[in-house]
């Protein structure tokens, strides 16, 4: 297990402190344009908007995770499809199942502690200017933004370990309609009675890989 993490962390590793400073300095930025409205007009404004007009002042938010997991598969497995790398993996001694969710396992891991260094660095922020309820109202605004990086992840994973093209963009087709239903309603806390199945939903995404890894094995390709 550690050899995997280790191999993974080798291909992954400046792109995963790209991709933190990135995040961070996003959600940074929407932190500073809440200090911005506080310090011009008072703490008050801020909480007349938020309930008044539903802003939630971290818009810009709401792709980042998205195309943060996209990418994040896109330098993981494109050098294992490109280099004819998978089979060397999979011819290891060591059960195929476990190898490939251990991948799926430390790209997962590696975007949780992006995200939620992204969090805690709101959270922090946000408790010393608002009320627990209206700080928690933007994070559970934020919440499907950030499943929807881990779903795109384990989706664009899905496509890249698919050994036939015609299959990658059917599969391709797919993935986009499963991630728009994260982005459907853009109200402030529309998902929350939902983000349960939301976060199930996304962790079943991962099972789809081993279909690509089940046509591999039996020798599909273009």
């Amino acid at each position: 297990m550690s050899a995997i993490f280790y191999k993974e962390w080798i291909k992954t590793r400046w792109y995963l402190l790209l991709a933190l400073l990135v995040t961070l300095g996003f959600a940074g930025y929407s932190m500073l344009r809440i200090n911005r409205v506080a310090s011009m007009k008072g703490v008050e404004h801020v909480w007349e908007v938020m309930l008044a007009r539903d802003t939630v002042f971290v818009d810009l938010l709401e792709y980042i995770p998205l195309l943060t997991g996209i990418l994040l598969a896109l330098v993981q497995f494109v050098p294992e499809m490109h280099r004819k790398c998978l089979k060397l993996t999979l011819h290891l001694p060591y059960p195929q199942l476990r190898m490939i969710n251990l991948m799926l396992f430390y790209g997962l891991l590696a975007l949780v502690i992006s995200f939620a260094a992204n969090y805690l660095l709101m959270g922090i922020y946000m408790q010393d200017i608002l009320a627990p309820e209206l700080y928690s109202r933007i994070l559970l605004t934020a919440l499907p933004w950030y499943l929807a990086g881990i779903a795109a992840y384990l989706l664009i994973s899905w496509i890249c370990l698919e050994p036939t093209w015609k299959r990658r963009v059917l599969n391709l087709v797919i993935s986009v309609l499963l991630l728009r239903i994260f982005f459907l309603a853009p109200a402030p806390e529309a998902y929350n009675a939902f983000l349960p199945w939301l976060a199930i939903y996304t962790l079943l995404t991962a099972s789809l890989s081993w279909l690509s890894i089940t046509r591999f094995k039996v020798g599909k390709q273009d």
